[in-house]
């Protein structure tokens, strides 16, 4: 089974990934490096500590790269809503025909063996397997558990507006005011959307080829979250009758961060931080090997680790009030952060 990590100039927390992946997960596999910009001094090192590693390299790299260095040197914003979706697609085809796709700052904190896990989503049919939820248990009321083996159960999503292609737009993006229709007749309300998210995951997920790749066509190198749920929601229309198309583990295996991004396009929060300066500091760091990617494993690394090597050149109070906000907006959802 490949599994395939997209990476973007953060290799302290992608050597994070793979360490935790030879750690935790066993089984027949190989590892993908999907790289957007990580500048070449530190793919140097992630090759030479993880030489069995395949790095791959984006398009975009070299453009990336300058990126980086000028947003160092000069402060210029890094664009983090241009992403190499079509560069991801093409891995994604000529990957194994199941695979785990996750991010460079997702670790694994279980172990789990993937030929176990290939052969359960075989025999049961399953297209999605969640192999962490970020700790949102709020879906858990919207999905029909059932369980299938020790450690794997069915998660079917109930009451989910299922339509075709052209009313899932509608519905999505509001054309011709079809959700504001649907919301004043009290069939949808603003929570409605956000269920459909039972149908995907970006970090932590183990896919069956077919389905990965059917959610992500005709995303045209930005983010559009949306015309991914458009396109699992038409593919799992057809699938819906099966129980198991959607399944997880019963305990999560899988974490992610709430304490850095790869760029500030996300995280714009009006603070006096500069999350690139953040990565750029650590990335140094580690680069020197003064920097240990296992701090605090299996949890993320500890606030007063990453202080105490930021703390000369980055404003800690407005660093802990970006910390904080970025925790908060997931916790709205329903996420644990710690």
């Amino acid at each position: 089974m490949d599994i395939l990590i997209k990476s973007f100039n953060r290799p302290f927390y992608l050597d994070r990934c793979i360490t935790s992946i030879y750690q935790n997960v066993s089984g027949d596999l190989k590892i993908k490096i999907l790289d957007d910009g990580t500048p070449k001094v530190y793919l140097d090192k992630i090759r030479k500590k993880h030489p069995e590693v395949e790095i791959l390299l984006s398009n975009q790299y070299e453009k990336k790269v300058i990126a980086i260095k000028e947003n160092i040197e000069s402060g210029k914003l890094i664009n983090g809503f241009e992403i190499p979706t079509k560069f991801w697609y093409e891995a994604v085809k000529n990957s194994s025909d199941y695979l785990i796709i996750t991010e460079d700052d997702v670790w694994f904190t279980e172990k789990i063996d993937v030929n176990t896990l290939q052969n359960q989503a075989k025999k049961f049919d399953i297209h999605l397997l969640k192999l962490g939820w970020l700790g949102n248990e709020t879906e858990r009321k919207d999905l029909i558990l059932n369980s299938i083996t020790d450690d794997v159960e069915s998660a079917q999503p109930k009451d989910l507006l299922l339509m075709n292609k052209k009313l899932m737009s509608a519905f999505f993006r509001n054309q011709f005011l079809f959700f504001t229709i649907l919301y004043r007749l009290k069939i949808v309300d603003n929570f409605t959307p956000l269920k459909y998210w039972s149908l995907n995951s970006i970090l932590m997920g183990l896919y069956k080829k077919e389905y990965w790749l059917n959610i992500w066509e005709n995303i045209d190198e930005k983010v559009d979250e949306k015309q991914q749920l458009i396109n699992a929601s038409v593919f799992y229309r057809r699938n819906k009758n099966n129980p198991n198309f959607i399944s997880r583990l019963k305990s999560e295996a899988m974490k992610t961060t709430f304490q850095s991004s790869a760029t500030s396009s996300y995280h714009e929060y009006g603070f006096n931080f500069d999350v690139n300066q953040f990565n750029y500091l650590i990335n140094e760091a580690w680069l020197k090997d003064e920097f240990n990617e296992m701090e605090n494993f299996p949890k993320d690394f500890s606030l007063d680790y990453f202080k105490g090597f930021v703390s000369e050149k980055i404003n800690i109070s407005e660093f802990e009030k970006w910390v904080n906000k970025f925790r908060k907006q997931y916790e709205a959802l329903g996420c644990n952060t710690h």
